[in-house]
Protein backbone atom coordinates (compact mmCIF):
# COMPACT_ATOMS: atom_id res chain seq x y z
CA UNK A 1 0.00 0.00 0.00
CA UNK A 2 1.42 3.35 -1.06
CA UNK A 3 1.25 6.94 0.34
CA UNK A 4 -2.34 8.11 0.46
CA UNK A 5 -3.77 11.22 -1.40
CA UNK A 6 -3.04 13.58 1.51
CA UNK A 7 0.89 12.75 0.69
CA UNK A 8 0.41 13.47 -2.95
CA UNK A 9 -1.59 17.12 -2.28
CA UNK A 10 0.70 17.61 0.67
CA UNK A 11 4.27 17.22 -1.65
CA UNK A 12 2.51 19.15 -4.77
CA UNK A 13 1.52 22.10 -2.11
CA UNK A 14 5.40 22.20 -0.86
CA UNK A 15 6.53 22.33 -4.28
CA UNK A 16 4.27 25.20 -5.59
CA UNK A 17 5.16 27.21 -2.83
CA UNK A 18 8.92 26.90 -3.21
CA UNK A 19 8.08 27.49 -7.29
CA UNK A 20 6.23 30.77 -5.63
CA UNK A 21 8.63 32.10 -3.66
CA UNK A 22 11.21 31.56 -6.55
CA UNK A 23 9.08 33.32 -9.10
CA UNK A 24 8.77 36.29 -6.60
CA UNK A 25 12.30 36.65 -5.45
CA UNK A 26 14.81 35.98 -8.03
CA UNK A 27 15.58 38.20 -10.67
CA UNK A 28 16.96 35.77 -13.30
CA UNK A 29 15.28 34.83 -15.77
CA UNK A 30 16.24 31.07 -15.87
CA UNK A 31 15.33 30.69 -11.82
CA UNK A 32 11.90 32.26 -13.12
CA UNK A 33 11.69 29.51 -15.72
CA UNK A 34 13.45 26.76 -13.01
CA UNK A 35 10.85 28.54 -10.50
CA UNK A 36 7.60 27.99 -12.82
CA UNK A 37 8.63 24.18 -14.21
CA UNK A 38 8.70 23.17 -10.53
CA UNK A 39 5.27 24.43 -9.79
CA UNK A 40 4.09 23.29 -13.40
CA UNK A 41 5.54 19.91 -11.67
CA UNK A 42 3.64 20.02 -8.35
CA UNK A 43 0.20 20.60 -10.45
CA UNK A 44 0.82 17.61 -12.30
CA UNK A 45 1.47 15.60 -9.10
CA UNK A 46 -1.83 16.72 -7.46
CA UNK A 47 -3.68 15.90 -10.64
CA UNK A 48 -2.31 12.41 -10.88
CA UNK A 49 -2.88 11.94 -7.00
CA UNK A 50 -6.43 13.03 -7.52
CA UNK A 51 -6.69 10.83 -10.37
CA UNK A 52 -5.19 8.06 -8.65
CA UNK A 53 -7.98 8.79 -5.80
CA UNK A 54 -11.03 8.81 -7.82
CA UNK A 55 -9.92 5.86 -9.89
CA UNK A 56 -9.84 7.51 -13.25
CA UNK A 57 -7.07 8.43 -15.67
CA UNK A 58 -8.65 11.86 -16.63
CA UNK A 59 -6.03 13.91 -13.83
CA UNK A 60 -2.82 11.53 -16.08
CA UNK A 61 -3.84 12.76 -19.23
CA UNK A 62 -4.60 16.21 -18.34
CA UNK A 63 -0.86 15.70 -17.17
CA UNK A 64 0.59 14.66 -20.18
CA UNK A 65 -1.27 18.12 -21.42
CA UNK A 66 0.58 19.95 -19.27
CA UNK A 67 4.07 18.92 -19.61
CA UNK A 68 3.50 19.79 -23.49
CA UNK A 69 2.90 22.99 -22.35
CA UNK A 70 5.58 23.35 -19.98
CA UNK A 71 7.85 22.04 -22.59
CA UNK A 72 6.35 24.85 -25.59
CA UNK A 73 6.84 26.81 -22.51
CA UNK A 74 10.73 26.25 -21.91
CA UNK A 75 11.79 26.06 -25.69
CA UNK A 76 10.64 30.27 -25.71
CA UNK A 77 11.82 31.35 -22.62
CA UNK A 78 15.32 29.60 -23.64
CA UNK A 79 15.16 31.24 -27.03
CA UNK A 80 14.46 34.48 -25.22
CA UNK A 81 17.45 34.22 -22.83
CA UNK A 82 19.98 33.43 -25.51
CA UNK A 83 18.31 36.71 -27.79
CA UNK A 84 18.93 38.32 -24.88
CA UNK A 85 22.40 37.36 -24.27
CA UNK A 86 23.26 37.87 -28.09
CA UNK A 87 22.34 41.48 -28.03
CA UNK A 88 24.21 42.66 -25.03
CA UNK A 89 20.64 43.20 -22.94
CA UNK A 90 20.40 42.68 -19.00
CA UNK A 91 19.19 39.73 -17.59
CA UNK A 92 17.32 41.30 -15.20
CA UNK A 93 13.92 40.46 -14.99
CA UNK A 94 12.73 43.80 -13.70
CA UNK A 95 14.80 45.93 -16.08
CA UNK A 96 13.05 43.98 -18.93
CA UNK A 97 10.10 46.44 -19.69
CA UNK A 98 9.38 45.42 -23.83
CA UNK A 99 10.37 43.50 -26.38
CA UNK A 100 12.06 44.93 -29.28
CA UNK A 101 12.37 43.76 -33.06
Amino acid sequence: MGPGTTWYIAVAAVLFGIGTTGVILRRSPLIVLLSLEIMLNASNLALVGFSRHFGSVDGQIFAICVMAVAAAEVVVGLGLIVAFTRRGMSLDVDTVTELRG
